[in-house]
This record gives C-alpha cells, sequence and structure tokens, in this order.
C-alpha cells in the first residue's frame, strides 16, 4: 500500500513510528504548511516526496491511500478532496466534527467507490475485542465506569492565553472530542447507541477542558469521564450482576484487563512490543489489498453511530463548532 499522509503534528509523529515497521506499507509522500519541517521530517524518516499543500499530494498518482492526521476540523474538507480523486481514506478521529458532515462523506464514497476507515484504535486491539466478547458472562450489566484523564501539556498554555487547535471551537477541539472520544466509542461498540445521553462539561474560554458523558441505557448507565485539565489513574470498570472487568488503561491503548467474578483472571492478548496503532494499520492495510468492502461498511456504520451520538452529546450541553453551522 502506498500511503501519503497529511499533516505532521503530534499525531503523525507517532504513526510514522509504527508505519516503519510494517512491510507492506509504503510511505510515498507528505504533505504539511511548513516546509524546513517537512525537508527534516521526509529525510529523517526517507519518504520520496513532500508537498506543502492537500492538494498537490492529492495530485500525485504514485499516492493510493491518503491517511489524515490534520486538525479535526479539517477532515471533512480533506476526505472530499480524497474522494474527488479517487483516493482510498484513513482518516484520524474524530472523523468529522458533527454527523452532518460524516454522513455525506458516507455518500460521497458510496458514490465514488472509494474505501474510507477511520483510525480509531481499540477498533483493532486484541485486548478489546476480547473484552467485547467477555460481556455476556457478567451477567446483567449494571454499572460502567470509563475515565480518560490526562493533564495536557498544551493546557498550561491554554491557560495563558495561547489556543491550540484541541483546545480550540474553530478546530472543532474539545475534551470530550479528543479524550472522552475513545471512552463513547467503546462504550457504544460495545453495547449500541444508548436511549439519551447528556454531557456535563467543565468550560473555559467557551471549549470543554473536561466533563462527564452519561449514557442512559434504560437497564443500566455508563459513565465516561474524560479531562484534559486535571490527572486521574486509568481505570475503566463494566459491572454485571454475576462479575466485573476492570481495565486499568486507557481504551485507544487497551492494555491487560482482569475479570472478577468469583475467581480473579488477569489477561493480555495484546502484543506489548507493539504499539497502540500497530493493529489499525495493519488491519486498514489488509481491508484495502483485498477490496473488502464489507468490512468497511460495517467500520463507517460503527464511525456514523459515534458521531450521532457525540453530535447529541454537544447539542446537551450547548456546544457549538463553527462547523456545525456551515
Amino acid at each position: 500500500m502506498k500511503l501519503g499522509i497529511l499533516g505532521s503534528g503530534k499525531i503523525v509523529q507517532e504513526v510514522i513510528q509504527v508505519l516503519e515497521e510494517i512491510d507492506d506499507i509504503e510511505v510515498v509522500a507528505i504533505a504539511a504548511r511548513n516546509r524546513e519541517k517537512l525537508e527534516k521530517f521526509s529525510r529523517d524518516h526517507n519518504i520520496g516526496r513532500f508537498y506543502t499543500s492537500i492538494d498537490e499530494l492529492l495530485d500525485d498518482s504514485n499516492v493510493e491511500v491518503v491517511y489524515i492526521g490534520l486538525p479535526n476540523n479539517l477532515h471533512y474538507d480533506a476526505m472530499k478532496k480524497a474522494i474527488a480523486r479517487g483516493k482510498n481514506i484513513i482518516c484520524e478521529k474524530p472523523f468529522t466534527s458533527n454527523i452532518s458532515e460524516a454522513g455525506e462523506i458516507h455518500k460521497l464514497a458510496d458514490e465514488a467507490g472509494v474505501m474510507v476507515v477511520e483510525a480509531m484504535s481499540h477498533r483493532f486491539i486484541p485486548n478489546a475485542s476480547r473484552v467485547k466478547s467477555l460481556i455476556g458472562d457478567l451477567g446483567d450489566i449494571k454499572l460502567v465506569s470509563f475515565n480518560y484523564s490526562q493533564y495536557s501539556s498544551r493546557y498550561d498554555a491554554f491557560m495563558n492565553g495561547k489556543i491550540a487547535p484541541a483546545f480550540s471551537l474553530e478546530s472543532s477541539g474539545g475534551c470530550l472530542m479528543d479524550l472522552n472520544l475513545y471512552n463513547i466509542a467503546f462504550a457504544v461498540d460495545t453495547f449500541g447507541k444508548a436511549e439519551e445521553v447528556y454531557y456535563f462539561a467543565n468550560m473555559d474560554r467557551g471549549i470543554d477542558t473536561s466533563g462527564i458523558a452519561i449514557l442512559d441505557y434504560g437497564d443500566f448507565k455508563v459513565s465516561c469521564i474524560g479531562s484534559k485539565d486535571t490527572d486521574a489513574p486509568l481505570t475503566n470498570t463494566i459491572q454485571g450482576t454475576k462479575g466485573s472487568i476492570i481495565i486499568t488503561d486507557a481504551l485507544n491503548s487497551f492494555g491487560s484487563f482482569e475479570f472478577r467474578d468469583k475467581d480473579y483472571r488477569h489477561f493480555n492478548f495484546n502484543d506489548d512490543t507493539k504499539s497502540r496503532i500497530y493493529y489499525e494499520f495493519v488491519e486498514s492495510s489488509k481491508i484495502f489489498s483485498e477490496n473488502d468492502r464489507k468490512r468497511v461498511d460495517e467500520l463507517m456504520d460503527m464511525t456514523l453511530d459515534y458521531m450521532e451520538v457525540m453530535t447529541n452529546l454537544r447539542k446537551s450541553a450547548e456546544i457549538s463548532f463553527p462547523a456545525d453551522n456551515i
């Protein structure tokens, strides 16, 4: 798979290290705005071509698949452009700013015969898949609590008036769209869409820096905590009448977990030598090489569910992005 990368930020820095481990993925081009940074990045990672505009990369006939690692609000336009040129896509989460944009991308991709996959790491991690398979052994689910709290390296600058995309309304940022999305996406994958959803946000300068999302499934409740302004142990629990599962890791990494009923069992099905995002790129490469459109459709249905829930959560907290009104 010949891959072109859009972006050069923190997530791209992480992704490129992983891609160098995967034999059937070749990064042939990268595009970002900072030419000096691109030159060094391309040299350091042996990338043959770099561009300072998205359009130039998308017009490169050697690029078969585009990985989009741009700020959240730019995903939609970048995907539209890539679809128009017939490029398959791996788009970083969150897929788009809202459900309306996500639905249009789905429609355009379907019409163009283009395959689009969201880079949502837990969907491909062995431990996450195994936990989902064990839910039925817990009896009736009663309470679920997920917590991804991580003091942001950009929070101090934000408090001093320097606004990074992660804390920008214009960039469709905020804690819900960043950290808490992982909690919500795993909940939706595991239990489906809730009957009611609510988001109680701590707001500063118009953006949510932390908050609690409540997903009400009628017979049980799910609490999803996300924070970029505080730090806390990464403890996640799924509690049922016959047992519980405890994951002491962020759900986007999904390390080892415990199953507690009458006994105590500890499990780890991951390869701990691999990055959390290794699995998603291996699987995406396989999907594209095998032209597995059924799997693409399954994954897209999951993405659309996330975006519907996320949009409704923001509405409940009266958080509106500029992208919502375009």
